[in-house]
């Protein structure tokens, strides 16, 4: 089960992200609950909306560029740059808040300022992860980052909610800040030349120009893999239909009345349901041969157990509801991070995740949105429905229009094509673009 973690710099970057993405974790569910109680009763919903709106703008505007620096430059260096970035922001939020924050514009302009530095992040961290372990390896190391994302998530939003009951917001902040120094020690000890690619550090060659010419490749690799493509569809769709996310707190506090605590457990839900889906997924991604089917299937899941969270009106029905969420959520984002690690090549993998950065950062950020939208319009127990049932219609729709993802199997591991290598000769056996 823990066949990556043998790999010391690996292991390095894993432990160094589960305790940064739980600081991250806490802070999620602290800028929500801030946000809900510096804006008047009648104006919550827009306002939680509206933290996504500002989390989604720099992701669209950065993510191109990002993609390429991930493949242009060394991976590990760039992480260490955004990762002291991001503890800075959690710092200036945190020392604002101690000295008394009256309005939500702060916490709206750092907010962006972090997702910045966070959609250059995501394309190194990425990209980083297939050059530490071999090939063969690969699903399980995607498996075991999927597991420790999701322990941060339930063990994220838990703390915060009870650190958020029992002192202040601003110290939830302020650990989120301590919390990324793991990740720059976890960097700081790895061979410095994991970081880079096939390219990185020969700007000017094909595939490491920090240029549009660079940017439109990998946008014309994207669109141009119908698998590829597809997750990244089904991923935009089901996030931005079903993200109740931003609603949580109007759940807690004017639905279930559970207050902080229970907010805090709610938040963490999905998460929990996750880390129980990533466990067996440890297992199990390895064995599983109708790839396609299960990843439909899964989605679909997720906004059936959607529609369920917004009609339920009892705390423990609403947790599992939610946890559903997350362990069809995680099942489904095994196989779309599978099927784009091994489908794409590496001097092109900062890029294609720069692209699907707009897909499912976009989908969830831009859902809250449209979830607040609609829950000032129609309260939030209509806006939460209405997206469970739109996210089942879209992922029938993607389904139906892509039968390469329905027919998706598992086949024989892969083999990198080496292109001084003649085509048809046997030492070119083997490649199939997936495990």
């Amino acid at each position: 089960m823990f066949t990556a973690l043998r790999y010391r710099d690996f292991r390095l970057l894993w432990s160094g992200l589960l305790v940064s993405f739980t600081g991250s974790f806490m802070q999620s569910a602290a800028l929500l609950w801030h946000v809900s109680l510096l804006v008047p009763a009648d104006r919550r919903a827009i306002a939680l909306g509206a933290m996504g709106l500002v989390r989604v703008g720099p992701v669209i505007l950065f993510s191109l560029i990002s993609g390429v620096a991930a493949d242009a430059f060394d991976r590990r260096k760039l992480m260490l740059l955004t990762q002291c970035l991001m503890a800075i922001v959690a710092g200036i939020l945190a020392a604002l808040t101690f000295k008394g924050l009256t309005s939500p514009l702060p916490v709206y302009i750092l907010s962006a300022c972090s997702a910045a530095a966070g959609a250059f992040d995501l394309p190194a961290r990425q990209a980083l992860v297939p050059t530490l372990v071999p090939r063969e390896h690969l699903p399980n190391a995607i498996s075991l980052n999927t597991i420790m994302f999701q322990i941060a998530s339930v063990t994220g939003p838990a703390l915060g909610g009870l650190m958020i009951a029992s002192t202040d917001v601003g110290w939830v902040y302020l650990s989120n800040a301590v919390s990324y120094t793991a990740v720059v020690v976890a960097l700081l000890l790895m061979s410095p030349d994991r970081g880079r690619s096939a390219h990185s550090g020969n700007v000017g060659q094909r595939g490491g120009d920090l240029t549009v010419a660079a940017a439109l490749e990998g946008l014309r690799f994207v669109f141009r893999a119908p698998l590829i493509r597809s997750t990244m569809l089904l991923d935009f769709f089901a996030t931005f239909f079903s993200s109740a996310t931003a609603l949580l707190p109007i759940f807690a506090q004017d639905v279930l009345h559970v207050g902080a605590r229970g907010y805090g457990w709610l938040f963490a839900a999905p998460a929990a349901g996750a880390l129980i889906a990533s466990g067996i997924m440890v297992r199990a991604v390895d064995w599983i041969e109708r790839r396609g089917v299960v990843l439909v299937n899964a989605v679909l899941l997720y906004g059936l157990a959607t529609v369920a969270f917004g009609l339920s009106r009892m705390f423990w029905v609403t947790f599992v509801c939610l946890a559903l969420t997350g362990a069809a959520d995680t099942v489904s984002m095994v196989f779309r991070n599978l099927i784009r690690q091994l489908e794409t090549p590496d001097r092109l993998r900062g890029r294609m995740t720069g692209v699907n950065m707009i897909f499912f950062m976009g989908g969830p950020q831009l859902g809250e949105l449209e979830a607040g939208l609609m829950a000032a319009w129609a309260g939030p127990v209509v806006s939460v429905v209405s997206g469970g049932i739109g996210c089942i219609a879209a992922t029938l729709w993607v389904a139906g229009v892509t039968p390469g993802l329905r027919g998706y199997r598992r086949t024989p591991p892969v083999v990198d094509i080496d292109p001084t290598i003649p085509a048809g000769d046997d030492r070119q056996e083997g490649r199939t673009g997936e495990l």
